[in-house]
């Protein structure tokens, strides 16, 4: 385990596995770089991925809470880049991290050298297709592991991998900053400046994904120049887990559009 001091100096928590081209993992709200379980070791098998606690989550430090916006926690996965010696990568974000990651390639272009945006949005929208319904919402925060695990997976997979279901689901994280976490989630708007992305970009979407209802992949299609979508017939919020054929079509995208990797 390694640590780096954010721009305010708070302590983020990062790891690396695998060799090969750099691969940044960006987790999701209050979830730390443990839950990316599985699908990191199935990618350190060809690039070196490296991962981070997110503040507030897991082993990093709090911070004030005028930096828990997704731009600012934007700043905080560079500082992660600078501490592992990498000048660039591929980004790899899923739910609030792909937010997080759409502001790295929109505010440290040079950094990003491709991107892939897991289950995520480009933030609010007057338009009611592209939200949660209220039932996934009030879900989402029951923090009951029983109806929070088929929001996010195929209730098969689930069963056959208790272990990676738990630790997604228990990242150590404060009540104050699992709330830092939601509102910086809620708050993300990139829509504006999604067409100033350059870097190639796999968006990646479950068609029966409730939090983050498949309008949104769509958009970030439509707003994002060249990119390109994958929708995963049945996938649910957790597409990036539970749907591990996933890490094949990142694999063929990088081949083709972020140069090949090596196995």
């Amino acid at each position: 385990m390694n640590f780096t001091a954010a721009a305010d100096g708070t302590q983020l928590a990062w790891t690396e596995s695998g060799t090969g081209a750099p691969m940044l993992l960006i987790a999701g709200q209050a979830t730390a770089m443990d839950g990316w379980g599985p699908t990191a070791e199935l990618l350190s098998r060809s690039y070196r991925v490296i991962r981070f606690d997110h503040r507030g989550i897991g082993r990093s430090g709090l911070g004030g809470a005028e930096r828990y916006t997704t731009r600012l926690l934007a700043a905080d996965a560079v500082a992660v880049l600078d501490a592992a010696g990498v000048a660039s990568a591929h980004v790899y974000g899923h739910s609030m991290g792909g937010r997080i990651g759409q502001w790295m390639a929109i505010d440290y272009p040079s950094r990003v050298r491709t991107l892939m945006l897991a289950a995520t949005s480009g933030g609010r929208a007057s338009d009611p297709r592209l939200h949660a319904s209220p039932e996934a919402m009030e879900v989402l925060t029951s923090g009951n592991l029983a109806r929070l695990t088929p929001l996010f997976f195929d209730p098969a997979w689930a069963a056959k991998h208790p272990e990676a279901v738990y630790t997604f689901f228990n990242s150590k994280a404060t009540a104050w900053a699992k709330t830092r976490h939601f509102n910086a989630s809620r708050e993300h708007d990139a829509w504006g400046e999604l067409g100033s992305i350059r870097a190639p970009t796999l968006i990646i979407h479950g068609t029966e994904d409730a939090l983050t209802p498949l309008p949104n992949a769509v958009w970030l299609r439509k707003h994002i120049p060249g990119s390109m979508l994958v929708r995963v017939p049945g996938a649910r919020h957790g597409v990036h887990l539970d749907h591990p054929e996933t890490v094949g079509w990142i694999r063929d995208f990088l081949a083709r559009k972020g140069g090949r990797a090596q196995r």
